[in-house]
């Protein structure tokens, strides 16, 4: 790759992922593999440092579609399960690798993490169960191996979450306020990948419309949308709406910066 940032969009799906359980909408029956969507995720690497956005309850599936054999670190956005669910998997790392997993998050998700796997923390630890090096995210840029990441601040409903900004790759799901201080460490991106749950109006989530808005102020050359819901509509009929730079990101989708 030379050391280029190349960007793997595993997942772009809601909590519920989908196809949703039980539902047959036209969305969730479609043969189109792009709306087929695992758990939201993204994994982030160059020639020599890997980390993944989130390790929701797909992640280990995730990891085995895209032959990942080293991971470096995982950066969590907020405690919700649909990104945090996977965690117990980097134990598959930790037997390759004959090390901890960083795993990089903010103090309340820090903590909702070890009430989620208590038995990763226990003194007398049960054999096999994961290894855990829980690491601070306190709003400063910090590194991981060659990557350089800056958190990007903004809030779900009322919840704090944070995105990321690596090189000229910025990332931010499950969001519906951002700051504008917060919103310039976003200027400059080449790429940005932001969440657009559905057309209507949405008490955590931005809209398509509100997501577009963002995208064509901040005017990357190319903005991905992900967190997508069934409700959203078919991405064949969804992208016929969408600016020449906008697209809707699908699992699988490849970045090279």
């Amino acid at each position: 790759m030379n050391n280029k940032l190349e960007v793997t969009i595993l997942g772009t799906g809601t909590s519920q992922g989908v196809p949703v359980v039980g539902c047959e909408c036209m969305v969730c029956q479609s043969d189109d593999p792009r709306d087929k969507r695992l758990r939201t995720s993204a994994l982030v690497r160059n020639n020599d440092t890997t980390i993944v956005i989130d390790a929701g309850p797909d992640f280990r599936q995730q990891m085995l579609n895209t032959k990942v054999k080293k991971l470096d670190a995982v950066l969590i956005t907020h405690n919700h399960k649909d990104h945090t669910g996977g965690i117990d998997d980097v134990r598959a790392f930790n037997w390759i690798q004959k090390k901890p997993m960083d795993i990089f998050a903010r103090p309340s998700a820090l903590q909702a993490i070890r009430n989620e796997f208590p038995y990763a923390f226990e003194d007398d630890k049960y054999p096999g169960v994961p290894d855990i090096n829980l690491q601070n995210i306190d709003g400063r840029p910090f590194q991981v191996g060659s990557l350089m990441i800056t958190p990007i601040d903004a809030l779900h409903h009322q919840m704090p979450v944070y995105g990321f900004r690596i090189d000229d790759f910025s990332y931010l799901t499950d969001a519906n306020t951002i700051k504008h201080e917060e919103l310039k460490k976003m200027k400059g991106s080449e790429v940005i990948v932001l969440n657009a749950l559905r057309k209507e109006k949405h008490i955590s989530h931005f809209t398509l419309d509100e997501a577009i808005e963002i995208i064509s102020d901040l005017a990357p050359s190319q903005g991905y949308l992900t967190h997508i819901s069934h409700q959203m509509g078919l991405h064949k009929e969804v992208t016929k709406l969408l600016p020449s730079n906008v697209a809707l990101a699908h699992d699988g989708l490849r970045i090279i910066l």
